[in-house]
């Protein structure tokens, strides 16, 4: 780095201006000592994270993995996580991380389809992967991350074997970069591809709505291969703040490491804020370091926000987003969630998922693609240079999710006179009881006001007269009692009569996927087999 010392003008112009690579080699040169991530007790700096990124650029490179092609990863979040994915940024390759709760099934598809050469491996996953060896023959070389694998490259020996110097490889700002894959709630998971271009002008939007700067702190609790967690902390890397990393959530462990590193921001999903508020203790740790508790990939209950206000004040942020669109499409900032002291209508707005961030345009349509006016139910579509380019190797499905230019969400809502976005639901969650439309958010809403009710969630089940009728699934709070009728009369209460479940059902725990996002699909499928009908 001496050399480099003397020339930093002159390194700081190695790579193509609009590259993550750009980015990576800019921090390693100024702002070298800094911590850039923090991975149990293992404290990495900015300029080691560069020579950990290229030395494995090397080593693949030496086992002929070459520019575009695919890298898939297959792990809890980690340290090692953050290398791969700097890997592809700056060696010109394509990062397909995938999601470890799938079945063997779903995973030989998502790798068959990623067409990944390579594949690094989490010690929880080693006895997936290797079951997957004969299935996804394309694969050529299997790296083991935090610990050495039979039969598998040691991701740490590679770091030691292959130098640290600067690659000879460039990427440009139209290269692909990463594939991230749907949940697959309609199909077949469909991987929605991003370019350095798109990535870059995602994470610049994130950084300007947040108002991020150097010297904030991450603590990574969303995992590495959801779109949102990777945005996340690729913008705190981008503007040089540090990323402290949990392989995963535990609402003890989440406090307590806010408190140690003295965090200044943590993206969380609503699941894990009713977590850390179950904790009988949860008011023994001192989370006053943070700026921001950003909350996005599912709706949050209003009357959970408020509770977590009262707690812990004004702190909240959300975003709104797919994985289709970049993901970021709206942003809730803190300054609107300050209305607890103000009236009923005022305090609508936190139901809200916010404007439109910068960068993006929507419309909410109707079902002939015409614009409704304020206040009218419609589908969201939104277009900006940060939506994908396409779905990976499916022309068809991408010709209808975009359409001119305009992603075409699945996200049914409305907006104010002021340019406030309100989601009430998923158009394939609609309900439809007796010819009229209910949306399960406004039910959920409801159910989370109930004293009893710790987690609730409202899909349409058959029924002979209305076709569709409205069920709910709900957990209580411990020592908490009700009754499904207590539940079902307390909705009419407080809604239009027809939109009130019809039948209620209690259970110990909501299935959820690794974003923490509630799965109706999976309490809905016994209703729903043998009907003839997609859920």
């Amino acid at each position: 780095m001496a050399q480099e010392g003397r020339f930093i003008l002159r390194e700081l112009c190695r790579y193509k201006i609009g590259t993550f690579a750009d980015i990576i080699l800019r921090n390693a040169l100024l702002r070298p000592n800094e911590e850039a991530f923090v991975y149990g007790k293992e404290r990495i700096t900015f300029r080691q994270y560069n020579q950990r990124v290229n030395s494995l650029i090397h080593a693949l490179r030496d086992k002929g993995v070459r520019k575009g092609e695919v890298v898939g990863a297959l792990s809890w979040n980690c340290l090692e996580y953050a290398d791969v994915y700097g890997t592809c940024q700056k060696g010109g390759l394509i990062a397909s991380p995938f999601n470890p709760r799938l079945s063997s099934e779903e995973l030989e598809y998502l790798v068959n389809d990623s067409g990944a050469v390579a594949l690094f491996v989490g010690p929880e996953l080693v006895e997936m992967a290797n079951s997957l060896r004969p299935k996804i023959p394309q694969v050529k070389h299997f790296i083991s991350l935090e610990r050495p694998a039979p039969g598998m490259e040691f991701h740490a020996e590679l770091l030691d074997r292959y130098p640290g110097d600067e690659p000879d490889v460039q990427v440009e700002e139209d290269d692909p970069v990463c594939i991230f894959y749907t949940s697959g709630t309609t199909g077949a998971p469909r991987g929605a591809l991003y370019t350095h271009r798109r990535s870059m002008e995602n994470t610049r939007s994130m950084i300007i709505e947040i108002a991020l700067e150097p010297g904030d702190k991450n603590l990574q609790i969303m995992p590495f291969f959801h779109v949102g967690g990777a945005a996340w902390w690729m913008a705190f890397f981008f503007i040089g703040g540090c990323n402290v990393i949990l392989k995963q959530f535990d609402p003890a462990a989440t406090l307590h490491a806010i408190q140690a590193e003295k965090a200044t921001d943590i993206h969380i999903v609503p699941t894990h804020l009713v977590a850390m508020l179950a904790l009988p203790d949860f008011d023994k740790y001192d989370i006053s370091s943070l700026k921001r508790m950003f909350y996005a990939a599912s709706p949050m209950p209003v009357e959970l926000l408020k509770r977590a206000m009262k707690v812990w004040g004004p702190i909240f942020f959300q975003g709104y987003g797919q994985t289709e669109s970049g993901p970021t499409i709206s942003f809730l900032r803190k300054e609107s969630h300050k209305v607890l002291d103000k009236s009923a209508e005022e305090q609508t707005i936190l139901s809200s998922c916010g404007r439109l961030a910068v960068g993006v345009q929507g419309r909410i349509v109707d079902d002939k693609g015409d614009d409704v006016p304020p206040g009218e139910v419609g589908e969201i579509k939104v277009r900006s240079k940060q939506i994908m380019v396409e779905y990976w190797h499916k022309p068809v499905e991408t010709a209808g999710a975009i359409e001119e230019g305009w992603l075409q969400t699945g996200d049914m809502g409305y907006y104010d006179e002021n340019g406030y976005i309100y989601i009430v639901d998923r158009k394939k969650d609609m309900i439809i009881s007796g010819g009229e439309n209910i949306y399960p958010r406004e039910v959920e809403e409801v159910l989370y006001r109930h004293r009893a009710v710790l987690e609730a969630t409202v899909f349409g089940i058959p029924d002979p007269v209305w076709v569709e009728s409205v069920h709910a699934v709900v957990t209580l709070r411990q020592g908490a009692r009700a009754t499904p009728e207590e539940i079902i009369v307390f909705c009419k209460e407080n809604l239009a009569r027809y939109k009130a479940p019809k039948s209620v059902e209690f259970a110990d725990s909501l299935p959820k996927n690794p974003a923490g996002k509630i799965l109706k699909r999976e309490l809905r499928e016994k209703y729903w087999a043998g009907m003839g009908r997609s859920i």
